[in-house]
């Protein structure tokens, strides 16, 4: 975790003065001007937050040169295989983004059922067979 945000803060040392540059040589065009900076915002945000976190927990064996490959086993997460929520999210979103194409009604449906598939992802773990 020490790597990753120098990783990010570094493209803001490359997107901030590329936005400007680009601002002078394109005579002020509006979107690229504005958009170019945001990037390097957006980044630094990432990169102030992963700093943030690295200092908060325990070296990882990704950040020590002579760790052993066997020092990253174990559990990475939790990932349910069994479950179908992850279908109805993506179903929920090709519904909205066909919307966008075909009309907004199509995407306030892609939107309600998209909750759905969100909430019931979210407490899949807070009832039923495997609660906790």
């Amino acid at each position: 975790m020490k790597v990753e945000p120098f990783l990010f803060l570094g493209g803001v040392l490359f997107f901030v003065p590329v936005g400007l540059i680009y601002a002078w040589w394109s005579d002020g065009e509006p979107v690229g001007t504005l958009g170019i900076p945001l990037v390097g915002g957006l980044v630094g945000m990432i990169g102030g937050y992963l700093a943030l976190v690295a200092r908060r927990i325990d070296p990882r064996p990704e950040d020590d040169p002579e760790a052993e490959i066997a020092q990253g086993a174990g559990d990475q997460g939790v990932y349910s295989p069994w479950s179908w929520w992850p279908f109805v999210i993506a179903g929920a979103g090709a519904i909205a983004f066909t919307g966008l194409a075909i009309g907004w009604w199509l995407l306030y449906i892609g939107v309600a059922v998209g909750a759905i598939g969100l909430v019931g992802w979210v407490f899949e773990f807070s009832r039923g067979q495997h609660a906790h």
